[in-house]
């Protein structure tokens, strides 16, 4: 049987493509010797005939820049795609901002240097946005004459 008819069973018999299909360049003779499916696939298990390995896509170079990535490289001006503000959205930058006015309200009512009413009046300034930083806030309640130092 003629190579090229066996590399068509052995394809259809394993279910890859011919130009997977390997016969051994010493062995050839065994090869045409064959005749039935059977003895191609008695070829098979003697090694005259092996399958290759399918070419995959090499992850070396993904790797390399994951890792370049986790070193903090890669990271400059030309690699950033968005605006400040859609890198670091507007949400984002409310739920830091209140949550630290929060803390040095909460600090300041524990240390007693607020009273419950203050905290609670301005704890409301800083949900509206009134205030939009902790040293806003201080100077705030320093004008007012509300912090007691």
């Amino acid at each position: 049987m003629r190579s090229d008819s066996v590399k068509r069973i052995v394809a259809d018999i394993k279910g890859v493509g011919t130009s997977r299909v390997y016969i051994d360049t010493n062995k050839v003779d065994r090869v045409m010797e064959a005749a039935t499916r059977q003895d191609v696939i008695a070829l098979m298990k003697q090694d005259v005939i092996k399958i290759k390995q399918k070419k995959g896509i090499s992850n070396g170079r993904l790797k390399k820049r994951i890792k370049q990535l986790s070193k903090d490289r890669r990271r400059g001006p030309g690699s950033l795609r968005g605006t400040k503000y859609a890198r670091y959205p507007r949400k984002d930058r409310w739920i830091d901002t209140i949550r630290a006015l929060r803390d040095e309200l909460r600090t300041l009512k524990s240390e007693g240097k607020i009273t419950k009413e203050t905290y609670r009046k301005y704890y409301r300034f800083i949900k509206s946005g009134s205030i939009r930083s902790r040293s806003q806030l201080l100077s705030h309640l320093k004008s007012a004459g509300l912090v007691g130092e």
